[in-house]
């Protein structure tokens, strides 16, 4: 196969995928977020570098965002809002953060192929993609050509910028370069 016809498998494996996200879910995600006084995401891999990508929209838009894990990160409180990224919904440091957050009294949201994991039974919000892993597949996900969890993290990154869209109707910002003029001027 040529590089155009793999970009063409890969855009239609994504049309179908992010096609199929529930309507509902994503309603419900973003009221969360909405109703979060901050948000932290967290993910591993390649979901932690997608998932970054809405943690840094949403400072655009005027949220208070963070990266679980960095520095300057402060602890999360009853008023906040967790956002994982985790295909499979088991990752072992994540469950751990979820774990934490609901402890601390958090709100939790999952993006996962699974939303009947160990994080998505603990979640508050879940969006479900289905999409699939080469660690573990079932009938009722869509295939790919692509290795690993591509699919998934694409996904989590189209996904993202979707919300962000949707976001800035929320917050009435016309133009999406808007918010991120105001931050700047802001900064000056």
């Amino acid at each position: 196969m040529e590089i155009v016809e793999y970009t063409t498998a890969i855009t239609n494996e994504l049309h179908r995928t992010l096609s199929a996200v529930s309507k509902e879910q994503a309603d419900t995600f973003i009221q969360a977020v909405m109703d979060a006084k901050r948000i932290f995401v967290a993910g591993a891999g390649r979901s932690l570098l997608m998932i970054r990508g809405l943690a840094m929209r949403l400072m655009h838009l005027g949220f208070t965002a963070y990266v679980v894990g960095e520095t300057t990160t402060p602890a999360i409180t009853s008023s906040d809002l967790l956002i994982i990224a985790s295909g499979s919904g088991e990752t072992g440091s994540l469950k751990n953060m979820a774990a934490k957050a609901k402890d601390m009294g958090a709100a939790l949201a999952l993006i996962s192929i699974y939303p009947k994991s160990a994080i998505g039974l603990m979640a508050d919000y879940v969006i479900e993609i289905p999409a699939t892993t080469s660690k573990v597949t079932d009938s009722n996900s869509q295939k790919s050509i692509q290795p690993g969890a591509s699919l998934f993290e694409q996904s989590v990154l189209l996904l993202g910028d979707s919300l962000i869209l949707k976001l800035s109707e929320q917050k009435n910002i016309k133009n999406q370069n808007e918010g991120l003029m105001k931050l700047h001027a802001n900064l000056e």
